[in-house]
């Protein structure tokens, strides 16, 4: 990493937390201030093994609070937006804290890095930005179609950011990933939900038909693509991070039961959720043109990980169900 400190922001949630791991593990001389506000799905216990790191520190707070963003900004030379709510669900039922947080908060995060002079700012965005494909794939200059509070508000911070770039020449970078899974992940969103859910002999929600399509990426391999773009990026440009790994919810449904020895009578079909997008794909060539690869290994092994890895740290995910007992 060639740059001195960074403000990693978000850094206690799913995504961050294994970002900031990695980059510790692979970089020594780089300084990593996490900014997080431990919301509910902040959690310190998803960075507990490197606490103690010398090149580590964490302060909680909120990206909306300009004096403090200010104040962490003013003595780094990277700022890396991780920091978002970002469940559809919760956006649907109030989008008012998304608004703030994804947009207003970007906006902060922006004028910090105007006013200190930030080498480069990379904002952590969505393929939900591009809406629900028939067909085909999205690449980075394909329209922006949110059908959700929350791929709205993400939609509209990406062109605050872009806005920032062209008027002030701010050395700006956008990523969008397709969906993330792996370890460290809330247990609200899909797979998580589903692993934690048949490990207790619970039935599975899943929406309408479960003919859904996303495209999964392991959170280490977008990890692995966000610096990599940190370091080799060109200001100015978004980056789609796809997985490769196209799947109908209920072929994933399918896939953790049986990996976790379970009977598909656990499937409980739900009512489906307003504006419900039937596809996201992403065409990732222009970061591989850019030379990135990703790691080896098939979607299949990385999701046995991840099941592994909830299977291993029931203390971990019981806790934050004991704190809430519905998630979905």
């Amino acid at each position: 990493m060639k740059y001195k400190k960074i403000l990693i922001t978000g850094g206690a949630g799913f995504i961050g937390s294994n970002f900031i791991r990695g980059l510790l593990r692979g970089n020594k001389k780089t300084g990593l201030v996490n900014l997080d506000k431990l919301t509910y799905s902040g959690n310190l216990n998803n960075l507990r093994d490197i606490t103690a790191d010398r090149r580590y520190k964490f302060v909680k707070g909120d990206i909306c609070d300009k004096r403090l963003v200010n104040r962490l900004a003013s003595s780094c030379d990277c700022i890396i937006n991780f920091a978002a709510e970002s469940h559809v669900d919760r956006s649907i039922k109030d989008p008012s804290a998304f608004i703030k947080t994804n947009i207003f908060g970007t906006q902060v995060l922006l004028d910090a890095a105007r006013k200190f002079r930030i080498k480069r700012f990379v904002q952590i965005s969505t393929d939900e930005v591009y809406g629900s494909l028939k067909k085909g794939y999205a690449d980075e200059d394909a329209p922006l179609k949110p059908n959700s509070p929350y791929a709205a508000s993400k939609t509209a911070a990406d062109l605050l950011v872009r806005s920032y770039f062209v008027t002030y020449n701010l050395p700006a970078i956008i990523t969008r990933s397709s969906n993330n899974f792996g370890p460290f992940q809330y247990p609200e969103k899909i797979i998580p939900l589903f692993i934690t859910n048949a490990i207790r002999n619970k039935k599975l929600p899943l929406y309408a038909d479960g003919l859904n399509v996303r495209d999964w990426i392991y959170v280490q391999d977008n990890c692995d693509a966000i610096t990599y773009i940190v370091n080799n990026g060109e200001p100015g440009q978004v980056y789609n991070i796809g997985g490769g790994n196209e799947l109908k919810n209920i072929e994933l449904t399918k896939m953790i039961l049986r990996i976790l020895g379970k009977p598909r009578s656990f499937i409980k079909y739900v009512k489906d959720r307003p504006g419900h997008d039937k596809r996201y794909a992403l065409d990732s060539y222009k970061l591989h043109k850019l030379g990135y690869s990703p790691r080896p290994g098939s979607f299949e092994e990385k999701l046995k990980n991840t099941v592994d890895w909830y299977k291993n740290n029931i203390k971990w995910w019981k806790s934050l169900i004991r704190k809430k007992e519905r998630f979905w």
